[in-house]
């Protein structure tokens, strides 16, 4: 917080943290703090000062505690501590690379995209891609039912009445992710693809194996 200059960060629970969404975390430094003593009213719901500061149990939260989200932070911290933090940043990097060399192999054969071309702006957590509309629904649809595996939807990328929309889906590769599951999402598409006719380059698979073997 002190190299960004941000006096306030807001975090959730799911995704790097590995627990189901519902939990949210403010961290505010003495800047913030001063701020908040000055005003006369907040709102119980948006205070941070009772839940950094608890005269009772409750008020950590405002009420009820969420009890089986905090069971589950506290498995998901002990797995990330046992890790370690910065060996889990390089298996989402590497994660993220293997991905992105198998979509790359596709976007060869003219119908996929990522959406981010420029790989030292794409982000180690999500990778989103297109395909011509409807043809990413498409392929979402067919490896839901066909080999179990959801793929996201493209968020905020068109409205959901949108001919553009269909085209639109991300993989997630953060948190409780390795390298068998991203092998089995690929392979998963591989085969989405081919079932659909959908153009793409040869080799995608042999592309990522290629990253996780740090070649």
């Amino acid at each position: 917080m002190d190299a960004w200059g941000a006096d306030v960060v807001l975090t959730g629970s799911q995704k790097g943290l590995m627990v189901p969404p519902g939990l949210g975390f403010v961290f505010f430094n003495d800047r913030a703090a001063r701020v908040r003593d000055a005003m006369e009213r907040v709102s119980l719901y948006w205070d941070w000062r009772p839940r950094a500061n608890p005269e009772m149990f409750y008020q950590y939260w405002n009420g009820t505690a969420p009890t089986h989200h905090l069971f589950g932070l506290r498995a998901a911290l002990d797995m990330i501590l046992a890790e370690g933090m910065e060996a889990i940043w390089e298996r989402h990097a590497r994660l993220a690379r293997a991905i992105w060399a198998a979509c790359e192999v596709w976007a060869e054969g003219g119908a996929l995209a990522l959406n981010v071309s420029d790989p030292g702006f794409r982000s180690h957590a999500v990778t989103s891609l297109r395909l011509p509309p409807p043809q990413g629904t498409a392929l979402r649809d067919w490896v839901q039912d066909n080999v179990g595996l959801t793929l996201g939807i493209g968020l905020g990328m068109a409205p959901p009445g949108d001919p553009a929309w269909h085209g639109f889906f991300r993989f997630g590769h953060m948190g409780h992710v390795n390298g068998q599951m991203v092998m089995g999402l690929l392979g998963g598409v591989e085969a989405g693809l081919a079932a659909l006719d959908i153009p793409r380059g040869a080799g995608a698979l042999e592309a990522a194996a290629a990253v996780m073997a740090g070649r």
